[in-house]
């Protein structure tokens, strides 16, 4: 097997002093040849910027596609979901940070081409494909490959994001997604730049690009970290604004920190805490608004906005309930649910089952 996984890229440019910029995402970073971006797998070289971790992964597995989470994108089905090393940000309350820091490569073990990931999605009777636990746009080049391969077979596929790219990037990466769940980590410049070492601003402008101009279905995720990102000032503004530049549709999951990496001095967020930021959002007209990481069957099912029956009933990410019709209609009232039905409910329940892709090698 190859050893080089270097795969030009077009998203960067030359400077007057012989460096080069990538213009992937706002970091911009400028690179001498050697040189590695923050991302970690973007590096500069005499011929431009190369993706260094084409076709090699951190392992596959197969998971409940609420796990993403999505709750309104084919309930009930499985997903097949992969990611490499890296990141653009540096969140410090990472709770992937041994795949997102890993600057040697040699935790990536599975080698993978796109038709090889597609094979094996169709396979394995995965309605998607998602590309998560680091961030799929520092890896652009081979997420929009496997997502063509597996357009072709049927299959759909999920950006699991935190939504920090450059204009026309983004553009291209998300002509070749189907779904998207955008981590929103928190609603203040401030908090984006202390703790997560980015903007707030380009991640605001790929959610209004997602509504406005792609039929991107996305869901949106905020990590509550107590004293950070978790008053009720800013959780009001949050979803006031998600309301009025996104529309009240657009389901939004609280999920629940737990201690990790750099913040081992931080508590775990409370159960209360993730009710009342869900009490917020539906107080502002949000119509879904979710729990996560947490055991709370309210807080994790679906409901009509218009009647309040249940739709779907969660307990974790097995579905327990299941009263809406195969076009996505309340069962009650009739009412649309936003999302993408089209029949019963999935059954692939809570599982997880990790692969190896080696064996769907042409």
């Amino acid at each position: 097997m190859q050893q080089h996984h270097h795969h030009s890229t077009q998203y960067w440019h030359t400077l007057q002093d012989g460096r080069v910029q990538c213009d992937l995402c706002p970091r911009e970073c400028k690179l001498q040849a050697g040189q590695r971006g923050l991302c970690f797998i973007r590096m500069a070289t005499e011929q431009g910027v190369v993706l260094t971790s084409y076709g090699r992964s951190s392992g596959f597995v197969i998971d409940p596609v609420e796990k993403k989470p999505l709750n309104h994108f084919y309930p009930g089905s499985s997903i097949l979901s992969f990611g490499t090393a890296g990141c653009n940000l540096t969140c410090k309350f990472c709770q992937n940070w041994d795949m997102s820091k890993a600057s040697q490569m040699d935790r990536l073990q599975d080698q993978a081409s796109p038709d090889m990931v597609a094979q094996a999605a169709k396979v394995y009777g995965c309605r998607s494909v998602a590309y998560t636990y680091n961030d799929p746009v520092i890896f652009m080049e081979y997420a929009v490959d496997v997502a063509q391969a597996c357009r072709d077979q049927g299959i759909h596929s999920v950006a699991v994001t935190a939504g920090y790219i450059q204009g026309e990037a983004r553009e291209v990466f998300f002509r070749s997604m189907d779904a998207a769940n955008v981590d929103l980590k928190g609603f203040s410049e401030d908090f984006y730049r202390k703790l997560c070492g980015g903007h707030l601003q380009p991640v605001l402008e790929t959610l209004r690009y997602l509504k406005h101009q792609t039929s991107v279905w996305f869901e949106l995720t905020t990590l509550l970290i107590p004293g950070q990102n978790d008053s009720e000032h800013e959780l009001d503004e949050m979803s006031r604004w998600i309301v009025d530049q996104l529309g009240p549709e657009v389901p939004l999951h609280f999920t629940a920190f737990h201690p990790d990496y750099k913040m081992m001095n931080v508590p775990a967020t409370t159960q209360q805490s993730l009710s009342r930021a869900r009490e917020i959002a539906l107080r502002n007209g949000l119509h879904y608004v979710y729990t996560g990481n947490v055991h709370d069957s309210a807080g994790g099912s679906s409901y009509c906005h218009h009647c309040g029956s249940l739709l779907v009933g969660r307990d974790w990410y097995t579905l327990s309930e299941w009263n809406i019709t195969d076009e996505g209609d309340c069962k009650q009232c009739g009412t649309r649910c936003a999302g993408r039905f089209d029949g019963p409910a999935g059954s692939w329940g809570a599982k997880r089952l990790p692969i190896k892709l080696s064996q769907f090698e042409p």
